[in-house]
């Protein structure tokens, strides 16, 4: 594993490197990698208010890898895991898991007990929804043709 350092504050550098790691990937279309940098985006004028919350992993002073998430409104401690997008050239070397970890560890911290996630039941997505299950998350519901007719949006939960 190549050496990482890890930070939760996003800085403006941040908009071009979570672009590029969401439009190389092949797994978010334009507009989920425009919400995806919005919320960057929303981070950085509006401070910690906005409900949004990140690790990203830098590498030579460039983002690898990151994730976003945030206490769900009106629950007591729930937590939305929002994105989490590795770099292609840093797939399958740990990178997610230690970002994973970073974000659950954070979470634990600020009283979360439960963390969502959600993702799609295409063939595209069968190393996501491993990778979530790899991570002790479990399938908690499905809903049927959600994203599109044969595309169903699956939902994974961790508790602790």
């Amino acid at each position: 594993m190549e050496n990482y350092t890890f930070r939760e504050q996003p800085v403006d550098t941040d908009i071009r490197g979570i672009a590029s790691i969401l439009d190389s990937s092949g797994f978010f279309n334009k507009e989920e990698q425009e919400v995806g940098v919005s919320l960057v985006r929303e981070r950085l004028e509006q401070g910690v208010g906005c409900g949004y919350f990140f690790q990203f992993a830098q590498q030579n002073g460039l983002v690898r890898g990151y994730t976003c998430f945030g206490p769900i409104p009106g629950t007591k401690s729930s937590y939305d895991l929002y994105w989490i997008a590795v770099e292609g050239t840093c797939r399958g070397q740990g990178l997610g898991t230690m970002l994973l970890k970073k974000s659950e560890e954070e979470i634990r911290t600020r009283g979360g007990t439960r963390i969502y996630i959600e993702t799609s039941s295409s063939a595209l997505y069968q190393p996501t929804r491993s990778f979530y299950m790899r991570n002790g998350y479990q399938m908690e519901a499905e809903l049927q043709a959600y994203y599109a007719p044969g595309d169903n949006k699956l939902i994974y939960v961790k508790s602790w």
